[in-house]
Order: C-alpha cells, then structure tokens, then sequence
C-alpha cells in the first residue's frame, strides 16, 4: 500500500537528549531546516516534540510582534470600562485603573511559576516566574524596561488626575512599589519569608 515502507527510508538522524531537551541530530539536512531561535538553533539539531522552536517559549513573549501595542490597548480598555461605570468619579477609576493593571501584572509576573505548555527544559522553569524566565533571565532588555516604566507612566497618570490627593496617591504610591520593587534585579530570584518558594 503506498509503494514503499518507512523501513526503506533513509535515516534522517539520531535521537540525543541532553540537560537543554531531547534534540535530533540531523545529517543530509540543511542547516536552514533547523530551528532559528533559542539553544535548539545549533546547526543540525531539532527540537523534537513540541511545536515551537523555543525550548522556552515564555523567554519571547514579550518581544513578539504587536505585544506592546496590545498590552497599551487592553491598559486602556480597562480604563474605558471603569469609565463607563456612572457612579466612578475621574479620580477614582484612575485610582482602580492603576490598582488593578498593578494587581495583575504583580500576579501574572511575580507570582505565577513555570510555564503554560511543556517545555524540554527539564524543569528549569517550573520554580521561575514569569519575570525571571523573560528573555533568558537578562537584565534591563527592552521588553523588561517597558514593563517597568508602564506602571510608572500610569501611576504619574493617576497621579495627576487624583490631583495628588493623600489618599489616592498613597494608594497608587503603593500599588507602584509592590510592581516595581519585584523588578529590581537584587530581587531575582529572591523569595522574601519564604512566600511562592515552591
């Protein structure tokens, strides 16, 4: 049936796993045909069993196309939204726009561990956050200076439309420091009392 067997074919390469993942090693194949990212990218080896070329795919992200431009649009969706809500006033859907952008970038960067797909890193990142995974673990790179100056440019939006009332700029002073302070890179990997150690 078909006209040959998969037995006849010629052996394309053998199979090798090492600390980065299980890889294949080709011969009689182009190096172009090889993944062009991430450790996987040495001439000759494929990444085998997963559909991406990253051995962590949550290391780019954030360098995607049109990622930035999304992040902005949801920030500002979420502030028409509380907008629209008749009994908010100005200062206070800033105050909840800056609070709830800084709740969930603390909770989707700095508190979730590993990834949402299996990975061939043997685990590596299942104790890492988000934040720390992002470009290889790399400090001050353009997505990560962007995720650090975006609640700062909130917080001084807030900031000026609560006309610097005590109340809201303690708020919004306080939703800042809990985003900003988990950035710094004294603080990678750094599990204060032992809280999200596991």
């Amino acid at each position: 049936m078909g006209g040959g067997s998969a037995d006849s074919a010629p052996p394309i390469g053998t199979a090798q796993i090492d600390k980065g993942g299980c890889f294949l090693e080709t011969t009689g194949v182009k190096a172009s045909a090889a993944p062009q990212a991430g450790r996987a990218s040495v001439p000759g080896r494929m990444n085998v069993g997963v559909a991406h070329s990253e051995v962590n795919p949550n290391t780019r992200v954030m360098n995607s196309r049109g990622i930035w431009l999304a992040y902005t649009i949801l920030v500002g969706l979420l502030h028409v939204v509380l907008l629209s809500i008749p009994f908010f006033s100005i200062p206070v859907v800033w105050t909840l726009t800056n609070v709830i952008h800084n709740l969930a970038m603390y909770v989707f960067l700095h508190t979730v561990k590993g990834t949402p797909f299996e990975t061939p890193d043997q685990g590596k990142a299942r104790l890492l956050t988000y934040w720390e995974q992002m470009d290889y673990g790399l400090q001050f790179t353009s997505s990560r200076k962007f995720l650090s100056i975006s609640p700062i440019i909130l917080y001084l939006l807030a900031s000026f439309y609560t006309k610097y009332d005590a109340v809201h700029f303690l708020i919004n002073t306080a939703s800042l420091l809990s985003v900003l302070l988990p950035k710094l890179p004294q603080f990678h990997g750094v599990r204060l009392f032992g809280i999200n150690k596991y």
